[in-house]
């Protein structure tokens, strides 16, 4: 396994934990990578999760599909974020929920039974991966309850105007370009990709955004 230490320390799971003492901390805690082509099926919808995956690389996107297999886009992920966490730290080990390689995708596995109980060695790394484990489990959490602020908006123009407005806030600026295409963003704000470019057309014409491709302002 080839991995950029210097680059991993960077990642919020790590931080406060030395890049010295990375190579010692994944060996004990059986680490492994992969990698997965675009449209790749990472884990699947009632498998067993165990593992916790480290976005490493490129986007995972987080897919719920109903009786009729129709999917809902629920969150994208990227570079440094984590994804299986809530299921791995559960009661129950089934994922409801399948996570899709939006784009080709490396990925650091690391089982979380080992995160959460500390080794017979007692590192002092450990109890750190511990809190900072915790509190993106807690950042996961608000960026789902985003995601129920959104789709409990009773018009699309509601639904798209929310979202904007999360991105805008994200990124500190009127101005900014997401992450997801027509159909993407469609499957997310779980509406028909015809009704949400017609939208976005006549906000445009209202004057309440700007947008070129997926770059918007806010006016």
């Amino acid at each position: 396994m080839q991995l950029d230490f210097q680059q991993l320390a960077l990642l919020p799971l790590f931080t406060g934990i030395c890049q010295e003492d990375l190579p010692a901390m994944l060996s004990c805690l059986g680490s492994f990578q992969k990698d997965y082509q675009k449209d790749e099926i990472i884990l699947l919808e009632s498998n067993e999760v165990r593992n916790v995956g480290i976005i490493l690389s490129g986007i995972v996107h987080m897919i719920k599909e109903d009786v009729e297999g129709y999917p809902t886009l629920l969150v994208t992920m990227k570079n440094g974020e984590l994804f299986g966490e809530s299921f791995a730290c559960g009661s129950h080990l089934d994922a409801h929920v399948s996570f899709l390689a939006a784009t080709p995708c490396t990925i650091l596995f690391l089982p979380f039974y080992k995160i959460i109980h500390s080794c017979k060695m007692s590192c002092t790394f450990h109890h750190r991966l511990i809190e900072n484990m915790v509190r993106l489990i807690g950042d996961k959490n608000v960026q789902l309850m985003h995601k129920i602020e959104i789709i409990s908006k009773k018009t699309l123009r509601e639904k798209i105007m929310t979202y904007l407005q999360q991105q805008s806030i994200e990124q500190s600026s009127k101005h900014f370009t997401i992450s997801l295409g027509r159909l993407e963003l469609a499957e997310y704000l779980c509406a028909d990709r015809s009704a949400l470019t017609r939208e976005l057309s006549y906000m445009q014409k209202d004057g309440l955004i700007s947008y070129e491709k997926n770059t918007f302002l806010l006016l």
